[in-house]
Formats: structure tokens, sequence, C-alpha cells
């Protein structure tokens, strides 16, 4: 006698190729979106390396325009990193005052800041102010004449990153000068190679940072 076919064969070779095409699905979607991401790195990662290079020549051009106004000596361009450092010299001894001479390249580094935001949605400008571990002798309290009140290290080096910061934010609306960051570290973050008492540590840096794609 003849034997009947099993169905429960027929189902499962039916589940065994339903499987089979949910499978190639799921690896036809994840080649999908592996490819979408690395896609999406190379377009960030293009936009980052444009970012920074429009950084790098608004940074070129403005040291080159300090340069020819006898300023390399107040201001430090690492334009590679997209950071300028103004030297102790920018402000009067002891005081987060800053000079008349200081304030004019102030204002060119100003519409650089303003153009920098503004063609870089999200991206941030960080004022940091450092200082030497020479501690402070005596609180200071004339706030007229040194601009500021301080006590010690860490005062002194965020009033002074706080007095830069007046300086660069007047072209921008109060949306965009929110993304101008002030720090004081005092003498916490000494150069490299320099010892903690060397006076080029007391300095204010200024760096522009792109938005994270």
């Amino acid at each position: 006698m003849k034997e009947k076919p099993n169905e429960w064969v027929a189902i499962s070779d039916l589940m065994a190729g339903v499987v089979a095409v949910v499978m190639l699905l799921l690896v036809m979607a994840v080649l999908k979106n592996a490819a979408a991401e690395m896609a999406h790195r190379e377009q960030a990662e293009k936009g980052s390396i444009a970012q920074r290079k429009k950084i790098a020549t608004m940074l070129g051009q403005l040291q080159a325009d300090m340069a020819s106004q006898g300023a390399s000596q107040l201001v430090r361009f690492d334009i590679d990193n997209g950071k300028m450092t103004w030297s102790d010299s920018v402000f009067a001894r002891s005081s987060a005052c800053i000079t008349p001479q200081a304030r004019e390249l102030f204002g060119k580094t100003e519409a650089v800041i303003a153009d920098f935001l503004a063609s870089n949605h999200g991206a941030q400008v960080f004022v940091e102010g450092h200082t030497d571990n020479l501690a402070v002798s005596k609180p200071v309290t004339d706030i007229e004449r040194y601009c500021t009140v301080y006590d010690d290290n860490y005062t002194l080096s965020a009033a002074r990153a706080r007095e830069a910061r007046r300086l660069l934010v007047g072209r921008l609306s109060a949306a965009s000068a929110k993304n101008v960051v002030v720090a004081g570290y005092g003498d916490s973050h000494p150069l490299d190679a320099a010892d903690p008492g060397n006076p080029r540590n007391r300095r204010v840096e200024v760096r522009l940072v792109p938005a994270e794609s």
C-alpha cells in the first residue's frame, strides 16, 4: 500500500524556506545599515576636515594680520589645533584689565569668532585662563583698578578669561554667545616642558572647536 505524504514534512520544508528568506532579509538589512553608517562616517569626516581647514584658513589670516602689526609677542597661534594663546602682557600687571593695544587685537579676533560660529552650527569657543604657581600674596579688592577681585590664582585666571570673553562676543546674539565658554584653571595646566613657576604659564587660551557631526 502506498504511503500518504507526511504533511508535517511539507510544513517543515515551508518553515525552513520562510526562515531562510527571513535570514536573508536580516543579512541584507544589516549590510544596508552598515553601508549607511560607513557613508555617514565618511560624510562626517569630510565635514570635519572641511571645518578644520576653514578654521586653519581663518586663523592663518588673523595671524598674518596681527604679525603685520607687530603683535607676535602678545598672541601665539597653534593653527593645527585651532588655538590662539594670549600672553600675560595683554593684561595690566596682576590685573584682569586688558591693555588698549590688546583690545584692538581682540576686536580683530571678535570678527573671526562671529564668522566661525555663524558658519558652524553647534560649534563652541573655549576661553581658558591660566596662571603660574606663584601664590597670591594678599587679596585684591580694588575692582576699579584691577577689573576684578581675587584672592587666589583660580579666581584671577577665571577673571582674565571672563574679560577676554567680553571682547569676543560683542558681535554675537545672546544665543550664539552661549557657545563661548569661560574656564579658569589657575596653575593646574602649566605649559608643556615649562616649570610651573614660569611666567609663560600666565596666559589665556582661545580654542575654536567645530561641532560634532
